[in-house]
């Protein structure tokens, strides 16, 4: 375990099961579909990569960088899109693999984007879920894990752009980020 964390909150071998558990999950939902996979980079790569693996149905994959901290420590309130879709989801069915649901913001402005831009259907998949920091009402279609309040990184995850290649997922301890 990296010496900034408290603990391994899941781990490799628990990342690996669920990943494969949901996506064959989503495999069954859209079996007769063709779905859109869109990546929120850059903390759901890991996570995207995993579970796009799992599907043995058509997968398109796209790809989006979105922030709505700038350069502060608390949201602005407004989403920035820094990299946008590459292609039209008019009349597609669109599936956000998103790392983690905090206050929800992020989430619930690009499910409304995409529906305003015509998307057949919208659905969220997370690989965390931090139901006790809901600020929206945005709940994931699929979810890996529902955690509390910690500052989770590793397996995509980070703190200051460290840490994502832990391959795990652990709970940085406070004094690494109240410093």
């Amino acid at each position: 375990m990296h010496q900034d964390c408290e603990r391994i909150l899941f781990s490799e071998e628990q990342l690996r099961s669920r990943v494969k558990e949901v996506a064959m999950t989503v495999n069954a939902r859209y079996a007769d579909k063709n779905p859109i996979f869109v990546c929120i980079l850059k903390g759901s790569i890991i996570f995207y990569s995993d579970f796009v693996r799992h599907l043995d149905i058509p997968v398109k994959l796209d790809f989006m960088a979105v922030s709505s901290y700038g350069d502060g420590a608390v949201s602005s309130g407004k989403l920035r899109i820094r990299k946008d879709l590459d292609g039209d989801i008019s009349g597609r069915d669109v599936v956000i693999v998103e790392d983690i649901i905090d206050s929800g913001f992020t989430l619930a402005n690009l499910k409304a984007l995409f529906l305003e831009r015509g998307a057949n259907s919208v659905c969220i998949v997370t690989l965390l879920n931090k139901i006790g920091r809901r600020e929206y009402d945005i709940r994931p279609d699929y979810n890996c894990f529902d955690i509390e309040n910690e500052f989770v990184v590793g397996y995509g995850l980070d703190y200051n752009e460290r840490y994502r290649n832990l391959p795990y997922i652990g709970i940085l301890k406070r004094s690494v980020y109240e410093q």
